[in-house]
């Protein structure tokens, strides 16, 4: 348990650097010479210290009732309660916000950008459920995330995903984190929150498309169960190598497994391991261990080649930004190639700042992009070669398993158990044995 603990006190060190960094303005607000008089803003009121501390508070204590349910009391009506609850505070009371997805942005803008302050109660929805998930698996998905749980409660008839699909469609949060990352640390915007397809119903108001977006989203839920949980959410990624760490896990069974298979189709998440037999002919593993080998020499290859890919798109990347967008447009009209100017270009030119300095601004931005775009890159490499081992590499299994990175802990399975049944006192010990004998 070395390495959970290095975990555990990473993330509480990182906490007083982001917790307690400074601010300051982007650029100059402009001067107009006109009788423009600058209208009065109109800003939400800052949350009082003490209701900041009682959403922490609470997330604290989800997280513990959600794991008690998991792991101890082996609850799924409790845990389909508190997600309910969670649901209703997290999502609908507080609007989404603060979100431990959409913080993983406000992280990593704090950590490149010393001029940003970054709340105590943002670092606490980030890092607290990573430390429980390091412990107890993934129970913040199973009660507490309230955009896992919107997608839970519209659960109907879920269709079994081939497993091939998902492999692919797996990667798809490794690329939406990354870019999260990357704009985040560039200061281009946060893009989680942006493209958050719930957040329209937890505020009652959004954009038309992403009201489109979000109802889509349920629409399919009902038929693939919790589709952006499985294959969109970019905290899933760090929740799951937490997971795969985790000391206490929950199991489908409470004492042993007896291969009654009741349970193979009884996790609408894909997540449950069946037992099979490993043992392959000798030519045939001969290939595998070849095939692997081959990988393994490719690995860096495939690495370097994927960042050098990702980072040829660091100029369309970096136009996210709102420095290198005003620059281009600056440029456009100096050069004469734009005849009509927009309200960014004359509040710029309206503050006095000197151009050239916007265009190096830009151009050392457009440097950042490209440094993390090759990161991006080697990283997606990375992720992709790891995955493909990963089918290369035989385990032996004989018994049903939870498969510990992608179990959200929901408590589905456990009544599908014979033993479970046992636990709970609706059959006895003698008619497990008497179906064996049948068996």
């Amino acid at each position: 348990m070395k390495l959970n603990k290095f975990f555990i006190l990473f993330f509480l060190l990182l906490l007083p650097y982001l917790s307690f960094s400074q601010t300051a303005e982007r650029f100059p607000k402009p001067d107009f010479q006109t009788d423009y008089k600058r209208p009065d803003l109109i800003t939400q009121s800052p949350r009082a210290p003490f209701l900041e501390y009682l959403d922490v508070f609470v997330l604290l204590a989800a997280l513990s009732l959600a794991s008690f349910f998991a792991l101890k009391l082996r609850s799924r009506r409790k845990i389909f309660l508190l997600m309910v609850f969670c649901l209703i505070y997290f999502g609908f009371y507080r609007e989404g916000c603060v979100c431990s997805i959409g913080a993983i942005q406000n992280v990593f803008f704090a950590l490149f950008n010393s001029n940003y302050v970054i709340p105590f109660t943002v670092v606490a929805f980030f890092i607290l459920p990573l430390i429980f998930t390091l412990y107890f698996g993934r129970t913040f998905c199973a009660a507490v995330c309230p955009l896992g749980a919107i997608q839970d409660v519209v659960v109907l008839k879920p269709a079994k995903v081939p497993g091939w699909l998902a492999g692919v469609l797996g990667i798809i949060p490794y690329i939406y984190l990354g870019l999260a990352v990357l704009f985040a640390a560039a200061g281009a915007g946060f893009i989680i929150c942006q493209y958050d397809p719930f957040v329209g119903f937890f505020r009652f108001g959004a954009s038309f498309n992403m009201v489109i977006l979000g109802i889509s989203m349920l629409m399919l839920g009902t038929v693939i169960a919790r589709p952006y949980c499985r294959f969109f959410c970019p905290y899933g990624v760090l929740l799951d190598w937490m997971s795969r760490l985790a000391k206490w896990h929950v199991k489908i069974t409470p004492t042993e497994c007896n291969n009654c298979r009741l349970c193979e189709e009884s996790c609408p998440f894909g997540a449950i391991k069946k037992p099979g037999d490993i043992s392959l002919p000798r030519e045939k593993r001969e290939t595998e261990i070849k095939r692997l080998a081959i990988l393994l020499v490719l690995l860096p290859v495939i690495v370097i080649g994927s960042g050098w890919v990702i980072s040829r798109l660091h100029v369309p990347l970096s136009r996210q930004h709102f420095t290198v967008s005003l620059a281009e447009e600056i440029h456009l009209e100096n050069s004469g190639k734009r005849k009509e100017t927009t309200e960014q270009t004359r509040a710029f030119r309206a503050s006095g700042k000197p151009t050239e300095e916007l265009f190096s601004e830009a151009a050392a931005i457009q440097n950042k992009f490209k440094t993390g775009a090759w990161i991006l890159g080697g990283f997606l490499g990375f992720i992709i070669c790891l995955k493909v081992i990963g089918l290369s590499i035989r385990k032996k299994q004989v018994e049903y398993e939870v498969d510990t990175g992608t179990c959200l802990s929901c408590a589905r399975c456990f009544k599908y158990c014979p033993y479970e049944q046992v636990r709970l006192g609706i059959i006895s010990p003698d008619e497990i044995e008497e179906d064996k004998n049948y068996k």
